[in-house]
Protein backbone atom coordinates (compact mmCIF):
# COMPACT_ATOMS: atom_id res chain seq x y z
CA UNK A 1 0.00 0.00 0.00
CA UNK A 2 1.17 3.49 -0.72
CA UNK A 3 2.25 5.42 2.34
CA UNK A 4 1.77 8.92 1.07
CA UNK A 5 -1.07 11.33 1.25
CA UNK A 6 -4.73 10.77 1.80
CA UNK A 7 -4.80 7.18 0.53
CA UNK A 8 -2.77 5.95 3.50
CA UNK A 9 -4.91 7.79 6.05
CA UNK A 10 -8.12 6.41 4.51
CA UNK A 11 -6.84 2.82 4.57
CA UNK A 12 -5.67 3.12 8.17
CA UNK A 13 -9.10 4.31 9.28
CA UNK A 14 -11.17 1.69 7.49
CA UNK A 15 -10.63 -1.13 10.01
CA UNK A 16 -11.26 0.73 13.20
CA UNK A 17 -14.60 -1.08 13.66
CA UNK A 18 -13.19 -4.59 13.71
CA UNK A 19 -13.44 -5.66 17.31
CA UNK A 20 -12.75 -8.74 19.39
CA UNK A 21 -15.71 -11.08 19.14
CA UNK A 22 -14.52 -14.00 21.26
CA UNK A 23 -15.48 -14.69 24.87
CA UNK A 24 -18.33 -12.24 25.39
CA UNK A 25 -21.58 -12.87 27.18
CA UNK A 26 -23.87 -12.90 25.31
CA UNK A 27 -21.85 -14.32 22.38
CA UNK A 28 -21.24 -12.31 19.21
CA UNK A 29 -24.32 -11.93 17.06
CA UNK A 30 -24.57 -12.73 13.36
CA UNK A 31 -24.74 -8.96 12.70
CA UNK A 32 -21.49 -8.35 14.62
CA UNK A 33 -19.75 -11.15 12.73
CA UNK A 34 -20.99 -9.82 9.37
CA UNK A 35 -19.90 -6.25 10.25
CA UNK A 36 -16.40 -7.45 11.15
CA UNK A 37 -16.21 -9.54 7.96
CA UNK A 38 -17.34 -6.59 5.84
CA UNK A 39 -14.72 -4.30 7.38
CA UNK A 40 -12.03 -6.95 6.83
CA UNK A 41 -12.92 -7.40 3.15
CA UNK A 42 -13.09 -3.63 2.67
CA UNK A 43 -9.61 -3.30 4.14
CA UNK A 44 -8.18 -5.99 1.89
CA UNK A 45 -9.91 -4.61 -1.20
CA UNK A 46 -8.95 -1.03 -0.37
CA UNK A 47 -12.48 0.21 -0.97
CA UNK A 48 -15.72 0.57 0.92
CA UNK A 49 -17.88 0.21 -2.19
CA UNK A 50 -16.81 -2.12 -4.99
CA UNK A 51 -17.62 -1.40 -8.61
CA UNK A 52 -20.59 -3.21 -10.15
CA UNK A 53 -18.10 -5.49 -11.89
CA UNK A 54 -16.56 -6.53 -8.56
CA UNK A 55 -19.72 -6.61 -6.42
CA UNK A 56 -20.28 -10.38 -6.71
CA UNK A 57 -16.73 -11.34 -5.75
CA UNK A 58 -16.82 -8.78 -2.93
CA UNK A 59 -20.05 -10.30 -1.56
CA UNK A 60 -18.67 -13.84 -1.92
CA UNK A 61 -15.56 -12.83 0.03
CA UNK A 62 -17.71 -11.42 2.82
CA UNK A 63 -19.70 -14.67 2.99
CA UNK A 64 -16.48 -16.72 3.13
CA UNK A 65 -15.11 -14.58 5.98
CA UNK A 66 -18.43 -14.80 7.85
CA UNK A 67 -18.32 -18.60 7.57
CA UNK A 68 -14.67 -18.81 8.65
CA UNK A 69 -15.24 -16.43 11.56
CA UNK A 70 -18.29 -18.36 12.74
CA UNK A 71 -16.32 -21.64 12.66
CA UNK A 72 -13.45 -20.00 14.52
CA UNK A 73 -15.65 -18.55 17.25
CA UNK A 74 -17.55 -21.83 17.62
CA UNK A 75 -14.28 -23.76 18.01
CA UNK A 76 -12.37 -21.48 20.37
CA UNK A 77 -12.16 -22.66 23.98
CA UNK A 78 -11.16 -20.57 26.98
CA UNK A 79 -11.08 -20.96 30.72
CA UNK A 80 -11.39 -17.21 31.25
CA UNK A 81 -14.60 -15.65 32.45
CA UNK A 82 -16.68 -14.06 29.67
CA UNK A 83 -16.08 -10.36 29.15
CA UNK A 84 -18.73 -7.70 29.58
CA UNK A 85 -19.32 -5.47 26.54
CA UNK A 86 -19.98 -2.36 28.61
CA UNK A 87 -16.80 -2.81 30.67
CA UNK A 88 -14.74 -3.35 27.51
CA UNK A 89 -16.32 -0.28 25.87
CA UNK A 90 -15.45 1.83 28.92
CA UNK A 91 -11.85 0.60 28.77
CA UNK A 92 -11.68 1.52 25.08
CA UNK A 93 -13.05 5.00 25.77
CA UNK A 94 -10.43 5.49 28.49
CA UNK A 95 -7.63 4.38 26.14
CA UNK A 96 -8.90 6.75 23.46
CA UNK A 97 -9.08 9.64 25.92
CA UNK A 98 -5.44 9.04 26.85
CA UNK A 99 -4.41 8.68 23.23
CA UNK A 100 -6.40 11.51 21.65
CA UNK A 101 -7.30 13.70 24.60
CA UNK A 102 -10.69 14.08 26.16
CA UNK A 103 -11.78 17.28 24.43
CA UNK A 104 -15.54 17.32 23.88
CA UNK A 105 -16.74 16.72 20.34
CA UNK A 106 -17.90 19.75 18.46
CA UNK A 107 -21.35 19.77 16.94
CA UNK A 108 -21.49 19.67 13.17
CA UNK A 109 -22.29 22.95 11.44
CA UNK A 110 -24.43 21.13 8.86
Amino acid sequence: MRSRGRRRVYADEMCRNITTLHNFEPPATADEIRAAATQYVRKLAGTTKPSATNQQVFDEAIEAVVAATSRLLDGLVTGAAPRDREVEAAKARARNALRFGSAPRRASAF
